[in-house]
């Protein structure tokens, strides 16, 4: 017990007896000295590591398209919800990230068949055209058609992604008509 009481002033205690008994004086250059202290994301730029370049290109023109910034209310590029796809579609199971890479994939191959250019260069009514499967009615059961079950998942998980973002929190959560008890509380993209 009295070594773990003596714990917190042997520092000060040894250094008291290496220079002759006086205490160490703080030096002015360090007396208001702040450190800044930041989140990793906030530092640098997130680097793609699971999606190739088009497929990634496509995600973020479908994530733009799906959740775009209205009014105060950020969009899921302002909340850099394909950057954090990226990783977590990356660290998913082998079926999830087979969903993601096929269902971009068939986006630019549509997209390249029926208009000579790929998903992330179409144009407003070209990517309406290509995201008709969104449109059909919803069931409990998951749609047939690959490219259709892709974009389900997609279209949930850019939503999520993006109304839990710091962005989406700092913004006052869209509408600010409801408040949840989870406002203010937020995941960084990469934590």
């Amino acid at each position: 017990m009295q070594s773990v009481a003596a714990a917190p002033i042997a520092p000060v205690a040894l250094a008291s007896q290496s220079s002759g008994g006086a205490a160490p004086q703080a030096q002015p250059s360090d007396q208001g000295r702040q450190i800044d202290y930041r989140a990793a994301d906030a530092a640098g730029e997130m680097s793609r590591r699971f999606f190739n370049a088009q497929q990634f290109a496509a995600l973020r023109r479908l994530s733009d398209i799906l959740m775009p910034a209205i009014g105060d209310a950020p969009g899921a590029l302002d909340a850099s919800v394909p950057e954090f796809l990226d990783f977590l579609i990356g660290a998913s199971p082998a079926d999830r990230r087979q969903l993601y890479r096929a269902g971009l994939d068939a986006l630019n191959t549509q997209s390249r068949r029926r208009f000579n250019k790929a998903f992330a260069d179409v144009d407003q009514n070209q990517a309406d055209e290509l995201l008709a499967p969104l449109r059909a009615e919803w069931t409990y059961d998951p749609p047939v058609d690959p490219l259709a079950r892709f974009l389900r998942a997609a279209k949930h998980d850019v939503r999520i992604a993006t109304i839990n973002s710091q962005e989406w929190s700092a913004a006052g959560g869209g509408s600010g008509a409801r408040r949840a008890g989870g406002v203010g509380q937020y995941w960084y993209t990469i934590e």
